[in-house]
């Protein structure tokens, strides 16, 4: 309350008063062309604001779709090592069991396939 009649006070004091040798008109003071460029950067911070929520919601809804695939990529991840774990398994137990000319063979076939 005091703002506004401190406000009002001032603007009945400078009122009228020439500025750079212009006079401000009846229909326009100085305080009302402030209060519309004021009214006008409010409007323009507004817009930004808005326009840095949307931005932000959208980053947001970024990050839990990416989150959510990387969850599922983990648990790819974890079901193949389970399955590598096993066949490597079964490779140590054939290896173990079987003769040398078995492992030579199984080389040799290696070998032939890859090269």
């Amino acid at each position: 309350m005091n703002s506004r009649r401190d406000r009002n006070a001032r603007v009945a004091l400078f009122d009228g008063i020439e500025e750079g040798g212009i006079r401000a008109s009846s229909s326009y003071s100085s305080h009302e062309i402030d209060e519309q460029e004021n009214d006008r950067d409010v409007d323009g911070l507004q817009d930004r604001v808005n326009m840095l929520k949307r931005l932000s919601g959208d980053i947001h809804e970024e990050v839990e779709t990416h989150n959510r695939m990387l969850d599922r990529m983990g648990n790819d991840m974890d079901s193949s090592r389970g399955v590598l774990s096993g066949t490597m398994d079964k490779f140590k137990m054939v290896f173990m069991t079987s003769t040398p000319l078995c492992y030579s063979l199984f080389c040799l076939d290696i070998l032939l396939f890859y090269k």
